[in-house]
């Protein structure tokens, strides 16, 4: 029904997350309907973005500068690092503003069946930040899924013996929350959690 152009655009926007085949070939669509004003920029920002992002060698996350402008900060606190498992994650931790410190990216959970191990996270190079950098705190800020805990507890171990304090994330009732749309596990994790008044 279309030609091979739009076929592969099709097939290429349907591995983005959330986009299925007819999402993506809704997608298609419109980006074609509308092509001097979205497929033409879009493409260039895609080419300039292919070209230009680099991947920062002391955190991982990603820049048009290396070392990223997280890490050249220096009115960030380097003696903390907050540990996460993707960009996605320390994107959304900046979107806060609440965290000031520096970030360690895993790239990763682990996870048997996606056949990733511990070699294939970054966790010795963590391990080398924290002996030579003078790092006195991690933060783990990884998800409450198995997945997550495992490889917090895996992190954790690792660093045991270092001199490092290692703290995690607060699990519980979301502000805003009510008890009543929480599942079993988020309660639980919440009574586990209770602090003082």
């Amino acid at each position: 029904m279309v030609g091979p152009e739009i076929e592969r655009l099709i097939q290429l926007l349907s591995r983005l997350p959330g986009l299925g085949p007819r999402s993506a070939r809704r997608a298609a669509l419109h980006l074609v309907d509308k092509r001097e004003v979205l497929l033409q920029p879009l493409a260039h920002v895609l080419a300039d973005v292919a070209d230009k992002i680099k991947t920062c060698a002391i955190c991982g996350n990603y820049d048009s500068v290396d070392p990223c402008s997280i890490c050249a900060d220096t009115r960030r606190d380097g003696a903390i690092l907050c540990v996460v498992e993707d960009v996605g994650a320390l994107w959304a931790m900046e979107r806060t503003g609440a965290f000031r410190g520096r970030y360690h990216v895993l790239g990763g959970l682990l996870s048997a069946l996606d056949g990733i191990g511990p070699d294939e996270l970054g966790i010795p190079k963590l391990v080398q930040r924290v002996v030579e950098s003078g790092v006195t705190e991690i933060i783990l800020a990884t998800p409450a899924t198995v997945e997550g805990q495992t490889t917090a507890h895996l992190v954790a171990d690792r660093l045991a013996g270092l001199g490092v304090a290692v703290s995690g994330l607060a699990h519980g009732v979301p502000v805003g929350g009510s008890l009543d749309y929480l599942d079993d596990g988020t309660i639980s994790a919440a009574l586990r959690a209770r602090r003082a008044f």
